[in-house]
């Protein structure tokens, strides 16, 4: 069908004729190649006889193959697919209908072959001419070099290298070419490939290897590089961010693949390169058939809504088509933000928003009351290892009895899931965040037998939340320095925030009740070696430019994070990154003697912390978790 905008358009009848004219040529330019150019009376007659035919069944097949609704000044290769196919499937029916009515009887077949190959180099070279064409008026190449030249790069802009001859690459260098981008005269690319060395891009070569890159930026006095290697490692990130530290020239980088759109890849795309890039952390890959089986049309509950984890978990749930979101959190501002997100920039309305403390029962109680959730996820704590050491009765209120007056109310209303947001910090912890979320965890069979399937997700630090030292990195550079570091051998896992949230609702959807899942945190990091690599991002040279002090340790935090491993109680699931403890290997026990004594200490540390004692709290969780050791220090009120 064609648009009836396109029967408007004068254009569209003026390219019909040209197609007819080109069509009646080939069949023309077929007999006289055949006939070396001389034609006899009874052949010139037979050819005028078939001409209609043959451009009719050309033009039907070239309405059907939608050859007549595209814009010609955009024509790409799947436009010249299309017309292969169009010309492929008239010429059989025209040799079906010759064979058919003159059992071709007296008619050449070689005419039919060539008047097929000339048909399709003139239509094709009509449209491309458009295309050059309008290329040409676009600025972005001369008429002259549009014909010869397609993609050649005039000398504007700065001279730039692109890191990669993959199709990442080829797309930027043609959306630099094409388009006539003045920021930019590409000089060519450099790529690890070594049988890509020396060859051609459009046009434009393949230099070297990405080591050469120091020397060709000299050679040619190239300003900046072009990172297109979305799915690079973190280890040939830095390798890369190295090479252009040492020809001390700015370097730009494609998003990873995560966010890259087939067909999307854009020199706007572009971005400055972050410290995400360097972690390297590999795409997640989902089961979204499982996530989606429970929480399309569900109405689910986030606490810690506006918070860096429980705010991508809003995001990422969002792509499941949930009944309804609710958004609990008790700052206004983090709540009020990922609220206008939803709304103005995802253009999601399927929400509600609660400014509320979860440890506010009654205001609980009414929130389950009006919005029956079925899935909750509970994000919401105080993560701040020196800051909770310093005032423990906030773990105590935050995270211990707020987790435990959610969970309560998630089973009074008949919750179906609960997803535990825990941490690695609750494995033989040293500080009061750590212990107070193996608490969290320990109340989750005290549940047992009711009709909410509890869960627990254990993961280390994640890059560019809230508590992240990255921000503050980034910040004392941006003054100046000094960068400070705690020790020079303190070592942690890391994760990015998309990645840790997309694997806490993968983890929800494989529990079947009490399990407490750990996530897989690749290689740990120095982060002294962190501290550096974001100098280096910023255009810097460690220990010259900026100086990396280091402190020691804080009240609370140990020099190494311990990840138990498989060998040690972990079983593993079908998910790579996703390994489960389960509850008679993590040593919890249902009992109703045990049950029993879980609640009373618990009611105990809840005095305690009314009246703000910090060191019989600390030693009443060490009698809840006989593995805290928890460290001596002064608490203010």
């Amino acid at each position: 069908m064609i648009p009836r905008t396109q029967l408007a358009n004068p254009k569209f009848y003026l390219m019909l004729f040209a197609d007819v004219l080109l069509f009646c040529l080939s069949l023309i330019l077929a007999y006289l190649f055949r006939f070396d150019f001389s034609i006899s009376q009874e052949f010139s007659a037979q050819l005028f006889k078939i001409l209609p035919m043959t451009c009719g069944v050309k033009l039907f097949f070239f309405f059907l193959f939608g050859l007549y609704r595209g814009m010609w000044r955009y024509t790409s290769v799947s436009d010249f697919w299309r017309l292969l196919q169009a010309i492929l499937f008239s010429q059989l029916t025209i040799i079906a209908i010759i064979a058919y009515l003159y059992h071709f009887y007296g008619y050449p077949r070689s005419v039919f072959l060539l008047d097929g190959l000339i048909a399709f180099f003139l239509s094709g070279g009509m449209r491309l001419s458009i295309r050059l064409f309008y290329s040409s008026q676009t600025g972005s190449l001369s008429w002259t070099r549009a014909i010869f030249f397609p993609f050649g790069s005039e000398k504007q802009g700065k001279p730039v290298i692109i890191v990669g001859a993959g199709d990442a690459g080829e797309k930027v260098a043609r959306e630099i070419l094409e388009h006539g981008h003045s920021l930019y005269h590409l000089i060519g690319f450099v790529d690890d490939d070594y049988r890509k060395v020396g060859r051609l891009v459009h046009g434009l070569p393949v230099l070297g290897k990405v080591e050469d890159l120091p020397q060709l930026i000299q050679k040619y006095l190239v300003q900046e590089v072009l990172i297109a290697i979305p799915s690079a490692t973190g280890k040939q990130m830095r390798r890369i961010i190295r090479l252009c530290d040492k020809a001390k020239i700015k370097f730009k980088t494609l998003p990873g693949l995560k966010d890259i759109i087939d067909g999307k890849v854009s020199i706007k795309a572009l971005r400055d390169v972050s410290y995400e890039d360097l972690l390297g952390r590999p795409q997640v890959k989902l089961d979204c058939q499982e996530i989606e089986g429970y929480l399309k049309d569900k109405v689910v509950l986030v606490t810690g809504a506006g918070g860096s984890i429980g705010s991508e978990l809003c995001r990422q749930i969002v792509r499941f088509d949930p009944k309804l979101l609710v958004l609990v959190d008790s700052g206004e501002a983090n709540l009020y933000s990922i609220q206008m997100e939803l709304e103005h920039v995802i253009g999601f309305t399927k929400y509600q928003t609660v400014l509320a403390q979860v440890q506010d029962k009654k205001l609980m109680e009414q929130v389950f009351g009006k919005y029956s959730p079925q899935v909750v996820f509970h994000a919401a704590a105080y993560k701040h290892v020196p800051m909770l050491e310093i005032s423990p009765w906030q773990a105590v209120y935050n995270n211990i009895l707020g987790t435990q007056t959610i969970m309560e109310v998630a089973v009074r209303h008949k919750a179906e899931r609960f997803v535990l947001v825990s941490t690695d910090k609750a494995v033989r912890p040293t500080n009061v965040m750590g212990a107070s979320k193996r608490v969290t965890e320990l109340l989750m069979p005290t549940f047992n037998g009711a009709s909410t399937r509890f869960m627990a997700v254990r993961f280390g630090n994640v890059v560019g939340s809230s508590g992240s030292v990255i921000p503050l990195f980034r910040r004392q550079i941006e003054k100046g320095g000094p960068v400070t570091v705690t020790h020079p051998e303190m070592t942690r896992y890391f994760m990015t925030i998309p990645e840790a949230a997309q694997l806490i609702l993968q983890a929800g959807s494989m529990g079947e009740g009490g399990e407490i899942f750990i996530l897989e945190m690749g290689t740990p990091v120095k982060i002294a070696d962190m501290a550096r690599d974001l100098i280096r991002l910023c255009g810097k040279e460690p220990d010259e430019d900026i100086e990396i002090v280091f402190t020691g340790l804080r009240p609370g935090e140990k020099l190494y994070e311990e990840l138990i491993t498989e060998g040690e109680g972990i079983v593993s699931t079908w998910h790579e990154k996703i390994m489960v403890l389960k509850p008679e290997i993590d040593g919890s026990t249902n009992s109703l003697q045990s049950t029993e004594r879980l609640v009373k200490q618990i009611e105990e540390l809840y005095l305690l912390a009314r009246k703000f004692d910090g060191h019989a709290i600390k030693i009443k969780l060490k009698e809840i978790v006989p593995e805290y050791e928890p460290k001596d220090i002064e608490t203010v009120v």
